[in-house]
């Protein structure tokens, strides 16, 4: 009885043995894969970041009046000045229109791991633009920098806008001209080195030229900079707070900007003019004869700015301004003269600088979808306040002040816009003086309407 109660529980022990020890197998794995299961693997970020972006933009637009600026028009500076024919009519009395699309652009940005213990980046944005009107509609580069940043402190290297230009305070005009010849417009090849304080940051930039250049002797030429050997140079402060809360931002800075331009390398001088001889009734030549020498008068400049913002939830404000003794290569009025002869037996000359100052403001809503604005502009001929004797290396030397009345209305939807303006523009044309000043100014005024047909990528 005992054997057959034996060989009874013995099987009926086992088989518990076994399922027992599978049961613990598989709590001891289902232990193991908890923690596993619970928290999710971390997720690397990638070594190497790239996204790219841009738009596709046609103008459609149309002049009451002639206009000076770039591109066939597409980027409008000033209203051309009375120009009478025989009879007193005005020839730029003539209204004009066009349609472009070279400001489509692309661009694209990089990010990649640590070096020099900071996070570096990169940024190429190009557009169709061309840089001049022969090679308009051809591809050319805007902006290509690369930046180094550590925890306050940010190194950049490459073309970028000039400093005295400030993304984030910028007029946001349909127009591509974004209030130039009112607000500096200029991209600069520069080394730039920016120290963050909190909410204060300081930027130092040397800057020379490549687009956007100084006019001279030899017409509009990155020549007259190169040859100074010392860079351009800026200092900017900021400050700028952000309430993400109330959605409220402000932001406000100024800086400080000198130039230095060495116009001419040489200067020749005529000794004897050139003359012809009868001998023997044959004709002779003789050449002019000439003496060159070398100069290095140089024309330096010093240029203000300041700027704010101010954003609340649904509106935002902005102004600016600035003053310089020479902003022809920053796309304004302004420039420089010769004062005068300092030794007249080599034709050596010294400079004097064509003055200006510009402010403007601008309003707009912060609406996704529908966006109205207005930008308002001003700018001024300050001459040179000393006898000059000419010639002139300036943008508007004859126009005594300008004015721009600008409202606009964009519509959004997802990644398409469409974007109307209407820019009122004015110029008041007159006599320049010895001292570069102007007088009997006459208003000349244009009335652009624009259309803006966009899709962002």
């Amino acid at each position: 009885m005992k054997r057959f109660l034996l060989c009874g529980i013995l099987p009926l022990l086992l088989v518990f043995s076994v399922a027992a020890q599978n049961t613990d197998q598989k709590k001891e794995i289902m232990e193991s894969k908890e923690p596993a299961e619970q928290k999710a693997p971390e997720k690397k970020a990638p070594l190497f970041g790239v996204v790219f972006s841009g738009y596709v933009k046609t103008d459609i637009f149309f002049d009451t009046r002639q206009t000076n600026g770039l591109r066939d028009g597409q980027f409008l500076l000033l209203p051309e000045p009375k120009k009478p024919d025989a009879d007193g009519n005005d020839i730029n009395a003539k209204a004009a229109y066009n349609f472009l699309s070279i400001q489509t652009r692309f661009a694209v940005a990089v990010s990649g791991p640590e070096a020099l213990g900071a996070k570096p980046s990169a940024y190429v944005e190009a557009e169709f633009f061309g840089n001049s009107n022969p090679n308009i509609n051809t591809f050319r580069l805007r902006h290509a920098w690369v930046k180094l940043n550590w925890t306050h402190t940010e190194l950049m290297v490459g073309q970028w806008w000039h400093p005295m230009f400030v993304p984030e305070c910028s007029p946001n005009t349909v127009s591509f001209n974004t209030g130039a010849p009112f607000v500096v417009f200029s991209r600069n090849p520069q080394v730039k080195l920016t120290q963050h304080f909190g909410k204060f940051s300081l930027a130092f930039t040397m800057l020379s030229q490549v687009d956007f250049m100084s006019d001279g002797p030899d017409g509009a030429n990155t020549k007259y900079i190169r040859n100074s050997v010392i860079p351009e140079s800026d200092l900017q402060f900021q400050f700028l707070t952000v309430n993400e809360a109330s959605g409220v931002e402000f932001l406000c800075g100024a800086g400080i900007n000198w130039q230095r331009l060495l116009p001419r390398l040489s200067s020749t001088m005529t000794l004897s003019p050139a003359y012809d001889t009868v001998i023997n009734g044959k004709v002779f030549h003789h050449e002019a004869v000439t003496a060159t020498y070398k100069t290095d008068a140089t024309s330096s400049a010093m240029a203000y700015n300041a700027y704010a913002k101010l954003k609340l939830r649904y509106v935002t404000f902005k102004i600016g301004g600035e003053y310089g003794g020479n902003n022809n290569a920053y796309t304004m009025l302004g420039g420089y003269a010769v004062k005068s002869v300092t030794d007249p037996t080599r034709g050596f000359v010294d400079y004097a600088n064509i003055r200006s100052f510009a402010a403007w403001a601008e309003f707009q809503t912060n609406s996704a979808k529908l966006q109205p604005g207005l930008f308002l502009a001003y700018g001024k001929n300050l001459g040179a306040g000393e006898t000059v004797t000419g010639p002139y290396y300036a943008r508007g030397s004859n126009i005594d002040y300008a004015y721009r009345i600008s409202p606009r209305l964009i519509f959004n939807v997802h990644k398409f816009r469409l974007a109307g303006e209407l820019e009122y523009t004015v110029a008041a044309y007159g006599t320049t003086n010895e001292k570069g000043y102007v007088s009997n100014p006459s208003e000349v005024g244009n009335l652009r309407f624009l259309l803006g047909v966009y899709y962002f990528l």
